[in-house]
């Protein structure tokens, strides 16, 4: 594969992993107290789960936009909650759709060496990630101490589309003013990386398989696959050298 000339990363799956994918268990509660216990905290708990599966068929279709944290709490979430309850919902949307976010992540292995010899070589590093909140994994980034190392982070709540719309990878190399076909990306996704990096033309779209894509088929192929930082190390200093 040639050298890239930026790197473009998926934050879940490659950065970081969930040790559990499943959001804070007292993060119903949070919402019930929110409310003034307007609700039942077992209707908050089943509305939570029936927008979950919602969101997920919204964004089965690619060219859906992105679902602003608004549109998550006013048209999913609350849609059927008593006005009051709904109003203070949508007024805390960014809040709650953060902490609903949030995870038990740790830094994939082999990671941290690999930002320490991109920052080295001067090569930029980009995140391109879906998710509900981009300040979920910005905060994590901060408290692993790793938020130097990337020269801009894209997140699909912000970007406003979601991968595989190939709008995600071209919003980081604009960014970074380095066309797409001189970068490499990797994700741990087959459907929404692998794909989405075809779309986008990058130089070359690797995969680091996950947990939570076990069952993820696809016609798109990586041009290569990788266990952890330290495989991918290895692959970009023999391109680089």
């Amino acid at each position: 594969m040639l050298p890239p000339r930026a790197l473009l990363l998926d934050f879940g799956g490659v950065v970081a992993e969930a040790v559990d994918d499943s959001p804070d268990s007292g993060f119903p509660t949070r919402v019930h107290e929110l409310i003034g216990r307007s609700l039942p905290l077992e209707r908050i708990v089943a509305d939570l789960a029936a927008a979950e599966v919602a969101r997920d068929a919204w964004r089965a279709v690619p060219e859906h936009p992105e679902l602003s944290h608004v549109q998550l709490w006013a048209e999913y979430v609350a849609k059927e909650w008593p006005e009051e309850a709904r109003e203070i919902a949508v007024g805390w949307a960014d809040e709650l759709t953060s902490a609903w976010a949030r995870r038990n992540w740790s830094v994939v292995e082999g990671m941290p060496e690999l930002l320490e010899h991109t920052l080295g070589r001067g090569l930029p590093v980009a995140i391109v990630s879906n998710t509900r909140s981009g300040q979920a994994y910005r905060e994590f980034l901060e408290r692993a101490g790793l938020t130097g190392a990337f020269a801009v982070q894209i997140y699909s709540d912000e970007a406003g589309v979601f991968k595989p719309n190939p709008g995600m990878i071209h919003a980081a190399t604009r960014w970074l003013d380095v066309p797409a076909d001189q970068c490499w990306f990797v994700g741990d996704s087959l459907s929404r990386d692998i794909e989405c990096g075809r779309r986008a033309g990058v130089a070359a779209a690797i995969l680091r398989p996950s947990r939570s894509w076990t069952n993820d088929r696809w016609e798109a192929e990586p041009d290569a696959v990788v266990a952890d930082g330290h495989e991918l190390l290895k692959l970009l200093k023999r391109a680089l050298d």
